[in-house]
């Protein structure tokens, strides 16, 4: 069996090239159909674009582990003061595409996750340091600024959704830190979900070679324009068997967007609703003919979707005229149409296909956040407690519609975190009393009876324990 999917971490021919890049379209793809076809060239397509893939650097500062021989005598009279915990760096290697003139680079959150050092290398030998301005692990999206005043080549952002299986594609990228390489292929399938352990599952897979160190790297058309950002192999030893996958250009598009406003985060549209895939079986039940799109399991009240007039039951099959495949194809498509809009859902009711237009807006936050350090002599001493709502309920990657109070961090070695609650868990009653908010936490514990009754929520599952 092949291992899970990979992060790359470690760094035809077509007689459209001798075209200008505006004669290119859609509709005058050809393949070849001559000797002298196969004997054309990437080289004037790959002079044009490569300068705008980089290589990125990124550095860590770790602390190893403490001596066992630490603060022995015996230790110390033969090795003096050496053996205190030291620090060392690690470092990773990946790859980056220039997506604006002033410097703004396109990588993957797992190239330089946890860095405290990034540098940019270009194709021409030069470096310089950079900073991130906004990263998101879900996405597994990062953009850099190169610290430098001037003007830098750039890879033109493609429509992705023009992409078509079968298109040939060029990846490149720094695989094995060998240097700048590049590939070339065709994409293999697209809306592929399910390949990363995050989740975001909406990726173009194509057979351009791609290895450990392109993450972050381009995957281009033959008109020269950046469709997608290298990201995961799907292999057994860590090496290229032909099945790669990119992040499609437009949700690069939109999250570069988000990072020349500003923004700290990353939004997504809050729909207030949650989405099974179409089985068979459910196919078969509701009477479809094929067993695509997304079903919609509940609602929350007064969310985006009810009001939409969308129900349990129902299934969405399209978001503005294009199909959705699956549940995480509903939030890529919801996703790229941004923030601030609206979208038409295409919905099958009880048979019948229907149309319904939905708010794309960021999740609101209900309930006031009232984040509290919880302290005392008590079982929850060390945990940090919040009210849930459907902003909340994003950050912590929770299912929306829920409410309460739920721990959003346990310090190391407190009295919470012995006693094993856990981030995520939502606290339901202390000693028989329902706990609707901080406030009624933090009250319930200052009444110090000795012994708790505890009831929380943990992953769906209701939990009950005594503590003293």
């Amino acid at each position: 069996m092949p291992s899970m999917s990979k992060y790359l971490t470690t760094g035809f021919l077509s007689a459209l090239l001798l075209m200008p890049v505006t004669a290119r379209a859609q509709d005058s793809k050809a393949v070849p159909s001559s000797t002298a076809d196969m004997q054309l060239s990437f080289a004037p397509l790959v002079k044009r674009t490569a300068g705008a893939v980089v290589n990125v650097y990124a550095e860590r500062v770790v602390q190893k582990r403490a001596s066992p021989f630490a603060g022995d005598p015996f230790f110390e009279q033969f090795f003096g003061q050496q053996l205190p915990n030291r620090t060392e760096k690690q470092s990773s290697l990946g790859s980056g595409v220039i997506a604006t003139a002033g410097g703004l680079v396109v990588t993957n959150n797992h190239v330089i996750d946890g860095a405290d050092d990034i540098k940019v290398a270009l194709a021409d030998g030069r470096e310089f340091s950079s900073k991130v301005l906004l990263k998101d692990d879900r996405l597994d999206l990062a953009v850099l600024q190169i610290d430098a005043k001037e003007q830098f080549p750039v890879l033109q952002l493609g429509d992705s959704d023009k992409t078509e299986v079968g298109d040939l594609v060029l990846a490149i990228g720094n695989p094995f830190g060998v240097g700048q390489t590049v590939t070339s292929g065709i994409v293999s399938a697209l809306a592929r979900n399910q390949v990363t352990q995050g989740d975001f599952g909406f990726f173009i897979q194509t057979d351009a070679s791609i290895n450990p160190g392109n993450s972050g790297g381009a995957l281009m058309n033959m008109a020269g324009e950046l469709i997608g950002i290298n990201t995961a192999i799907f292999s057994r030893g860590g090496g290229s068997n032909g099945i790669g996958f990119a992040i499609p250009a437009n949700l690069v598009r939109v999250f570069l967007a988000a990072a020349e406003k500003g923004d700290t985060s990353f939004q997504r549209p809050y729909v207030g609703a949650t989405f099974d895939p179409v089985t068979s079986e459910v196919a078969e039940a509701l009477g479809l003919k094929r067993a695509r799109g997304a079903l919609v399991v509940s609602v929350v009240k007064d969310g985006p979707a009810e009001k939409a007039g969308i129900e349990p039951g129902q299934v969405v099959t399209a978001v503005n005229g294009i199909e959705v495949e699956h549940p995480d194809a509903l939030g890529y498509r919801l996703t790229t149409a941004g923030i601030g809009k609206s979208a038409k859902i295409t919905l099958i009711d009880k048979g019948q296909e229907k149309n319904v237009t939905i708010a794309l807006d960021t999740a609101p936050e209900t309930a006031p956040r009232d984040e509290r350090l919880l302290e005392g002599r008590n079982p929850f001493a060390g945990a940090t407690v919040a009210n849930l709502s459907p902003k909340l309920s994003d950050e912590l990657r929770m299912p929306q519609g829920i409410t309460g109070v739920v721990i959003v961090d346990v310090k190391r070695n407190s009295p919470a975190s012995r006693v094993g609650f856990q981030p995520k868990d939502i606290i339901v009653t202390l000693n028989g009393v329902d706990m609707g908010k901080t406030a009624d936490v933090q009250h319930a514990l200052e009444d110090n009876p000795g012994f708790w009754r505890v009831e929380v929520i943990r992953d769906g599952q209701r939990l009950r324990q005594f503590l003293r």
